[in-house]
């Protein structure tokens, strides 16, 4: 008996509050309050992350070329399709910036370009450049020696393209096999 009771009470507070806030049934201000609290905090982490990537995807590559190279024009829209700002600069003299940032000669290519503190020199792949900006080894750059066929910026079928990184004391090492 005393069980019906005390239950009988709750069954009374709970009428009771529902009739104290909008007397119908429904949620109460608390849960209102805790619901947009709720969501309103998965909104700011969603617009963090959305707007982490796009600011990493947004950085300024900044490219060294020939005034009259199409490839090397190529490649810096490329690079735009990819979500970068790209800044170019015609230099008629180009082994003078390769020598200039460090570039080891057995790497040289057509262009130079720098993101952040790394330079790329060539025709390289985005993929491994956002490898490089992702894991940022310590590394002056990356290169795609030549003019691969099917490189991005080049003519012909895309395919797999082993990219070197060097360090600044020129050492040569394998840092990526990446696709178009």
């Amino acid at each position: 008996m005393a069980s019906d009771r005390t239950r009988l009470k709750g069954d009374d507070r709970i009428a009771s509050n529902q009739r104290a806030t909008s007397g119908k049934p429904g949620l109460s201000r608390r849960a209102l309050l805790l619901g947009s609290v709720v969501v309103g905090s998965g909104g700011i982490v969603a617009w963090s992350v959305a707007g982490l990537t796009q600011s990493a995807k947004a950085r300024t590559i900044t490219v060294w070329k020939s005034p009259t190279c199409g490839c090397c024009g190529e490649w810096a829209t490329y690079m735009r399709g990819k979500g970068y700002q790209v800044s170019v600069n015609s230099e008629a003299n180009l082994d003078a910036i390769k020598v200039k940032f460090g570039v080891p000669e057995a790497l040289y290519s057509c262009h130079t370009a720098k993101i952040d503190d790394y330079l790329i020199e060539g025709h390289v792949p985005e993929g491994a450049i956002a490898k490089l900006l992702a894991e940022r080894p310590s590394l002056k750059g990356i290169a795609l020696p030549g003019m691969p066929e099917g490189s991005p910026g080049m003519n012909g079928t895309p395919g797999i393209y082993r990219v070197f990184g060097f360090d600044a004391n020129g050492q040569i090492s394998r840092f990526a096999e990446v696709g178009v």
